[in-house]
């Protein structure tokens, strides 16, 4: 079986929840913010900045990917009504994204807005203050339908944002007796603080089943800590599986305590939007189509592991070799991988960019 290959029946599968946050991605328009704006004419000084706004956030991300990989997935997200919000639920739904317990939201949608460099790798600026991802409650949460659930996917923002943060953790306590839980952590500096995030890790590693985050988010979680040293320390704070994704050096990934490395996946990249989050997507596809997920990951062994790792990096790198949030569908990943020695360059796991033989595998 190749790692691109769905190894059950679509009908055989479970579902996977995703519960976060949706995000409004702009990204600047070239040559806009230099004396023009929409609607100017040529010359004309309008001072104005053309923005391309996208549906995002990470773990609408991850369902999108999901939803286009074959998964059962259902989003948990509470979606405003504003122009925003209308787009986030077309998205997911054309993705194939069962939307049954994302409660209506009468506040507004969060917007980020993208400073990409030369090399394709995006800074964010949030305008998030009061939005509708952050205001779970307690009888939200109750009211979220299960039924048929494997494995309950969340983290990013809507873990650590109040007042819905710690009311998603007393939600995932409750759970835990019915579903693996995956979480990941992707630290938002300029939003939240990392000391907020590392408070919080100890309580999710007590959580989760599975683990995932980049390079970027180990440099803010365990400063100067090495990854199989963080991986240890984690795994001793109750989680089995860590997922460590490290730019061009590919992927370290431990279950509990026994080492993978996996090598970064060859790509044409135009940008690393959202190719972490379609990692995460394409590590749990592989293990629910192999029946491995519902419970303690007690049947995962190492080379499922790496098999897993694979094919998450090709799906990490289709989603960079196109611009903005945008992961594949299943029928992309049928065919063949770019060499791996020149005719591409190779997805950047925790940023990173175009041109030039690189390699890895997905920050969001």
């Amino acid at each position: 079986m190749t790692s691109s290959e769905s190894p059950v029946p679509a009908g055989a599968r479970r579902r996977i929840t995703v519960l976060g946050e949706n995000v409004a991605d702009g990204f600047p328009v070239p040559g806009s913010g230099s004396g023009s704006a929409p609607g100017d004419g040529p010359g004309d000084a309008g001072g104005g900045l053309s923005l391309r706004v996208l549906p995002g956030g990470g773990p609408a991300n991850t369902a999108v990917a999901l939803g286009r990989l074959g998964t059962p997935v259902r989003f948990l997200g509470r979606l405003s009504d504003d122009v925003f919000g209308r787009l986030f639920r077309a998205r997911l739904e054309a993705s194939g994204v069962d939307l049954a317990g994302s409660p209506a939201a009468a506040e507004p949608s969060t917007l980020a807005v993208a400073d990409l460099d030369a090399a394709g790798q995006a800074s964010w600026s949030f305008h998030a203050e009061g939005t509708a991802d952050w205001q779970w409650t307690a009888e939200e949460l109750a009211a979220a339908p299960l039924d048929g659930t494997a494995c309950v996917h969340t983290g990013s923002l809507a873990l650590v944002r109040r007042p819905g943060g710690p009311r998603v953790e007393e939600w995932l306590e409750g759970l835990r007796d019915r579903a693996t839980v995956s979480i990941d952590p992707n630290v938002r500096p300029l939003l939240v603080p990392p000391a907020d995030y590392r408070a919080g890790l100890p309580r999710w590693c007590a959580l989760a089943d599975l683990l995932r985050l980049s390079e970027d988010d180990l440099a803010h979680l365990a400063p100067g800590t090495a990854p199989g040293q963080a991986c240890d320390d984690w795994h001793a704070a109750g989680v089995r599986l860590v997922v460590v994704t490290l730019g061009a050096r590919g992927v370290l990934a431990s279950l509990d305590g026994r080492r993978v490395s996996v090598p970064a996946a060859p790509a044409t990249v135009v940008d690393t939007v959202a190719a972490g989050d379609s990692f995460t997507a394409g590590l749990l596809h592989l293990l629910d189509g192999r029946g491995l997920l519902g419970g303690r990951l007690d049947r995962v062994t190492a080379d499922d592991v790496a098999d897993a790792c694979r094919y998450a990096a090709r799906v990490a790198a289709l989603t960079c070799s196109v611009a903005g949030p945008n992961p594949p569908w299943a029928a992309d990943l049928a065919a063949p991988a770019p060499p791996a020695d020149g005719g591409g360059a190779h997805a950047p796991a925790d940023g990173g960019g175009a041109g030039g033989p690189r390699g890895a595998v997905g920050r969001a």
